[in-house]
């Protein structure tokens, strides 16, 4: 997929990982790509299918978010379902399904500030804890 330039209504943080990866400047495993979002694979998968979407806009935390975001926020809602249809994990009816995750701060188990969803898919282990 080929890298689209940032505009210059876009935000970019030259230290940021995520930033790093949209740019082109870190590789990853992309599964899509276009002008306001990158979604690749975790490289740390926490289930079978693990995709996190980040936009290119630099956002660090949920918390961040304003209400000129709102139609960002929706747009990446729905590509990570359409992501998932895509990855063959939507729900269908029967036990298909996925899960979404934004991680906000540190005690929310956010770990790159830059905002971002997880996709994730696949057997839940903490069902057979106890």
């Amino acid at each position: 997929m080929p890298r689209l330039p940032f505009t210059e209504t876009m935000s970019h943080d030259p230290n940021c990982l995520f930033c790093k990866i949209a740019a082109g400047q870190i590789p990853s495993t992309k599964v899509h790509e276009d002008d306001e979002f990158v979604a690749f694979r975790d490289i740390r998968p926490a289930a079978e299918t693990h995709v996190l979407v980040i936009p290119r806009k630099h956002i660090e935390t949920l918390s961040n978010c304003t209400e000129s975001d709102s139609a960002l926020l929706g747009k990446m809602l729905i590509l990570v379902a359409r992501l998932a249809d895509q990855l063959g994990v939507a729900y269908k009816g029967g036990q298909t399904g996925f899960r979404t995750v934004i991680n906000t701060g540190p005690g929310g188990g956010q770990e790159v500030y830059h905002l971002h969803a997880h996709l994730l898919a696949g057997p839940r282990p903490w069902l057979r804890m106890g």
